[in-house]
């Protein structure tokens, strides 16, 4: 119990009601004052267990507020900001997929490439990508997604020599998605050997991810998102890229105008259940840290999926692609914090929380022969 105050004198010593006088220093009085009004403050946050929020008395003058006490198993993680206007909701303008033959599709090459160091697809285009940070040309991301498997080819690290785990009949989840999406190439790091891509992880946000799988992730750019505000983030990424681009002005623009100003990064991991590889923060984009995010290779596509292949091809582009060349390996919980995050923003990503099927390879006929060697 703390002495009540009305006992120390302004000289800081404690008066007693026995004739003697017990001297203490006045440093010792303040750290126990101190440490009394900290047991108070304590007391009083955790007096209401069971209860998330309070009204505060009357006598407060606050009295239509609301003060949460103890928050106890409230997940702050996947709370999203007040609901609002989203200016950028239905923004995706509708551009067809159209054969791909070479009147259709002139001046429109595809992805997702082969990114071998080297390599140049046979289309010739006169467009440039951008081979600089986005955020140094003013894009910003607008989305996060990923495929099963990589879309992309790069020889001796996602490629066809590539192996992952079998489907495990007693993941519904799993074994669901992976019927319904296409599978691309994996990388080379699994061993089923090695608990680290065999000990089941615990997903608590992502759906129907696997430890020991090879995913590509794309993080959608655009100079015309809402850049800066609680509506950056959308699903379908389209909202995102087009918020603030309509029709009338997208036909305004040049091939070299849309490369510019839309663009995707790209990053190929093996999901592995070890802490050593996480990384919190994958909502921002490319991971670039030592070997991870410095051998890019950078070419004009478009958009990808599996309602493109080698005869159907995507209107959505030549838009810029940046993908790293190298496989990482990457902690599941870097994918379920990265799953909590989406669940936080304003748009509602639910869409985007499982692996989408990969496109397959795009034929050399159909890939740009702008790839650069940097």
């Amino acid at each position: 119990m703390c002495p009540s105050e009305d006992k120390y004198t302004d000289e800081g010593r404690m008066e007693e009601s026995s004739p003697s006088k017990a001297v203490i220093p006045l440093a010792i009085v303040t750290v126990v004052s101190v440490v009394c009004m900290c047991a108070t403050a304590i007391v009083v946050a955790t007096q209401d267990n069971g209860s998330a929020s309070a009204p505060l008395g009357s006598g407060s003058g606050l009295s239509n507020l609301n003060v949460i006490l103890n928050v106890g198993d409230t997940d702050f993680a996947t709370r999203g900001p007040p609901a609002g206007d989203n200016p950028c909701a239905g923004k995706k303008l509708d551009l067809p997929n159209i054969e791909c033959i070479n009147d259709a599709i002139d001046g429109k090459p595809q992805a997702g490439a082969n990114v071998t160091k080297g390599y140049k697809g046979d289309m010739e285009v006169d467009v440039e990508p951008i081979d600089k940070p986005y955020w140094q040309s003013g894009l910003c991301p607008v989305n996060v997604h990923w495929h099963l498997g990589a879309e992309h080819y790069s020889l001796g690290e996602y490629d066809e020599a590539g192996k992952g785990p079998a489907a495990d009949e007693k993941d519904d989840d799993h074994r669901r998605l992976a019927e319904e999406a296409r599978l691309g190439y994996q990388c080379r790091h699994y061993d089923e050997n090695d608990a680290r891509f065999a000990m089941p992880y615990e997903w608590k946000h992502c759906v129907g991810m696997k430890v020991g799988e090879t995913y590509e992730v794309h993080w959608p750019h655009s100079a015309a998102g809402s850049c800066g505000t609680v509506n950056q983030y959308q699903t379908p990424f389209y909202d995102g890229v087009f918020c603030n681009l309509d029709m009338d002005t997208l036909v305004t623009l040049g091939a070299q105008d849309i490369a510019n100003n839309v663009g995707v990064q790209a990053q190929v991991f093996t999901i592995v259940n070890d802490e050593t590889y996480y990384y919190p923060d994958l909502m921002r984009g490319m991971v670039v840290d030592g070997a991870m995010g410095s051998d890019i290779a950078y070419y004009t596509g478009s958009t990808t999926g599996t309602s493109r292949d080698n005869e159907k091809c995507s209107s959505y582009a030549p838009i810029t692609w940046q993908v790293d060349r190298k496989c990482h390996k990457i902690s599941a919980s870097s994918f379920d914090q990265l799953c909590a995050d989406m669940k936080s923003q304003r748009d509602d990503m639910s869409d985007d929380l499982y692996a989408h099927g990969s496109r397959e390879l795009v034929a050399d006929e159909w890939a740009a022969d702008n790839g650069k060697l940097l």
